[in-house]
């Protein structure tokens, strides 16, 4: 007995000193870079074969000498944080599997960094494989065992350019079929994506001849043959052979979409790779002059996409519109994914700022997935479209690819590129800057790699001054804002470029460059705030020399904390007076605006709105991707598979929720929720350091109750509606006293799993 009680507390004891492996090892942001592709489906074939294989596959190759490596660490016990790591690298799997290291051992590192720990050894070789593992050491006193041996191969030129995935197709079969009368069978995919078209079909003779239709909408039970605009029809001819074929639809190529310089930006558009192919968006199919009947399986939509994890994040409300409108936005991240690369949907395949803007932060919040923002944003910066704020939007980008990932390479090699994205150059006197006055200079031009025919100009919104066609009848999307020489909202992301443009210097070490942007930004701040509020009216006007006030004038310097607090209820009423006077990109920053000045019931309203401008409008209308307009009478042209649309994706998860990092890769999170009278949700959300669980039942005004998981190796900032007057928070089961914050109270807990009550 007493035996087997000693060996009891033996093993308890070990298992108590023993943690648990690190997992989910990522390579310069990327964790499966072990997998293999071959024309976009996963192979067979492992890594180490890749040596002697003859075919061309496709793989994430890294190009970085001296790459980035991460990991994530195990909640052992509450509040684990990582004090050292150990990194073993090798040329042979076989190797590490026996303990032996040929390229690099870090020996037992002193840190708690896990998410952007640089190699440190000698310069790998192009073209070759290596293998790593990590094992951690955490403040609880346990030594995990090494994790599992992740491989990577690196690339034939080591430049230091960001690694992604290659593109992936996903096989899918219809979810209905009906057949008529004629011969004429139509298809249900479910929903739209981008892909091909493969067919199993059979014929008697060589002379039979079918009709294939493709398209994003349908009427009356049919492919809708006459859409407009922008949305997706085409018709495509087969000749069968005698017996049963597979035949695959040669998708046809869009000479607007597919030919370079077709544009004002001068910019060429992104190009399909080869071992994928022309693509086309459709969710509806007809096959006509068909006899035979189809079984789901002699139909096969080949979809291509980013890689994508459907599991990586989740999110379910009281609110049954709130959760479609999430997962209409959830798939549009993947779905237009399709060339790598933030595009503007299909009718360009453009890559623009203000897209990728957007993008970044729905991708970050839906998939466990860094590289495609970041390459987007290297991209731009040497490919860059005409619109004023969208030039400003780069440094926007560049921190929140830092924020998000803990990651300084991409800012390190693009620092002298964003300074010149700030546009301080285009400085007056007054500390405004301005388009028009005579400032954007050849020199100019070329310090920001900008090529296009018309030059550089406000944009405020999309589309600007009236929809097309309809100039009179619908007055476009920027609420009637009047351009001046001066613009508020050009100047509003002037002052948020200027003041990250702070934040990015000290981040990379830069002393003076951070003490001047900060200076700048203040004065900008001061200027705007001087000659564009109208202290008499208590909210801003458009520009210097107007009297008129739009919504975007006023949410610009509300989402960019730019309003002096007195006049921050005043600038809210108005903003709330505007209602949704914006377009689907304008709305991400209204709603940042909104959330910022707490008023979540409003913001509640706008996402969960059935009205036309609204998220369940396009849901309404039959379109699965967001649109690029609330609806098509508003932009006649537009196209149906544009992911600017999907800001819920972001702001579900970072307003409503109240999901943030709050230092860069996540070591520090805040969680403030603002649910208005939601009553009960529940949302898991990928980071680079574990998932961010987060679910609460709210009694408003009464009770909040919330329980969240915090990953190890972070800390949480918990902010809680004040229900109380002496700031009790109950956790797991616990009384401590919060910190107020306005209509908060706030609290600091470290990782785990905790559930925390205020009110009665």
């Amino acid at each position: 007995m007493r035996t087997l009680y000693t060996l009891f507390i033996f093993l308890f004891t070990t298992c108590l000193c023993q943690g648990q492996a690190p997992t989910q090892l990522t390579t310069e942001l990327l964790e499966h870079t072990d997998r293999v592709f071959m024309d976009g489906y996963p192979a067979t074939i492992q890594l180490s074969e890749l040596t002697t294989a003859i075919e061309r596959y496709q793989l994430a190759y890294i190009h970085n000498a001296h790459p980035y490596l991460g990991w994530v660490v195990d909640n052992v016990r509450p509040d684990t944080r990582q004090v050292a790591y150990q990194i073993e690298m090798a040329s042979r799997i076989e190797y590490l599997n026996n303990d032996s290291v040929d390229i690099w051992n870090s020996g037992k590192i002193e840190s708690d960094n896990s998410v952007a720990v640089r190699y440190d050894g000698a310069a790998l070789l192009p073209s070759t494989i290596y293998y790593w593992r990590v094992k951690v050491w955490d403040n609880h006193g346990n030594e995990s065992p090494f994790s599992e041996i992740k491989g990577f191969m690196t690339a034939k030129e080591l430049d230091g350019q960001t690694s992604t995935y290659p593109l992936q197709t996903t096989d899918e079969f219809p979810v209905r079929i009906n057949t008529s009368e004629g011969q004429l069978t139509f298809i249900d995919f479910g929903k739209a994506a981008f892909g091909k078209l493969k067919l199993t079909l059979a014929s008697e003779s060589n002379k039979d001849t079918v009709v294939i239709r493709l398209g994003e909408c349908c009427i009356n039970g049919l492919v809708d043959r006459e859409p407009g605009g922008s949305r997706r029809y085409a018709e495509y001819k087969l000749s069968l052979m005698k017996g049963v074929h597979t035949y695959t639809v040669k998708i046809r190529q869009n000479k607007r979409n597919t030919t370079p310089n077709m544009n004002e930006s001068r910019v060429d558009p992104v190009f399909m790779p080869g071992y994928i192919g022309e693509v086309y968006p459709f969710r509806y199919c007809e096959i006509e002059n068909y006899s035979y009947p189809l079984k789901t399986t002699d139909i096969m939509r080949q979809s291509v996409h980013y890689p994508f994890n459907d599991m990586a994040a989740e999110f379910h409300s009281s609110d049954s519109v709130l959760n479609q409108v999430w997962e209409l936005c959830k798939y549009s991240i993947k779905a237009t994914s399709f060339a790598g690369t933030y595009i503007d949907g299909d009718r360009e395949r453009i890559a623009y700022e203000a897209d990728a803007l957007i993008n970044q932060l729905c991708h970050y919040f839906t998939d466990k997935e860094f590289s495609m923002a970041r390459h987007s944003s290297e991209y731009l910066i040497y490919n860059p479209t005409w619109p004023t704020e969208w030039h400003l939007q780069m440094v926007l980008i560049a921190w929140n690819d830092y924020l998000y990932t803990g990651n300084k390479s991409s800012l390190e090699r693009c620092y002298d590129d964003l300074r010149a994205k700030t546009f301080m150059a285009l400085k007056e006197d007054n500390g405004l800057i301005s388009t028009k006055n005579g400032k954007i200079t050849d020199e100019v031009k070329e310090s920001i790699h900008f090529r296009g025919i018309k030059g550089i100009r406000d944009i405020v919104d999309w589309p600007q001054g009236g929809t097309i066609g309809k100039e009179k009848e619908y007055a476009g999307e920027a609420d009637g804002y009047q351009r001046t020489k001066y613009n508020t909202v050009v100047n509003a992301f002037h002052y948020e470029a200027v003041r990250l443009m702070a934040l990015i210097a000290a981040a990379l070490d830069k002393e003076s460059d951070s003490r001047f942007y900060a200076f700048e930004a203040e004065r900008v701040k001061k200027q705007f705030n001087s000659l564009l509020l109208d202290s008499k009216k208590r909210y801003y006007k458009d520009g210097i020399d107007t009297d008129h006030n739009s919504l975007h004038a006023n949410m610009l310097p509300m989402a960019f904390g730019m309003v002096p607090g007195k006049y921050i209820k005043s600038v809210t009423e108005f903003i709330k007076s505007r209602k949704m006077a914006c377009s689907v990109y304008g709305s991400q920053f209204l709603l940042d605006a909104i959330y910022n000045a707490h008023e979540a019931e409003y913001g509640l309203q706008l996402l969960s709105s059935t009205k036309e401008r609204s998220w369940y409008n396009m849901i309404r209308a039959g379109s699965t991707i967001t649109m690029e307009s609330w609806d098509n009478k508003y932009k006649p042209n537009q196209d149906w598979n544009h992911a600017w649309g999907a800001v819920p994706a972001n702001i579900i998860p970072r307003k409503l929720m109240g999901i943030e990092p709050i230092e860069p890769g996540y070591r520090k999170i805040r969680i403030k929720p603002q649910p208005g009278t939601l009553q009960q949700t529940s949302i898991r959300i990928p980071t680079v350091r574990g998932d961010v669980s987060v679910a609460f039942n709210n009694v408003p005004g009464t009770r909040f109750e919330i329980n969240v998981e915090v990953p190890a190796n972070s800390t949480a900032e918990i902010w809680l509606p004040a229900l109380s007057s002496n700031n009790k928070v109950q956790i797991n089961d616990t009384l401590r006293k919060g910190i107020r914050e306005d209509k908060f109270v706030k609290i600091l807990i470290g990782s785990g799993s905790h559930n925390l009550v205020v009110g009665k």
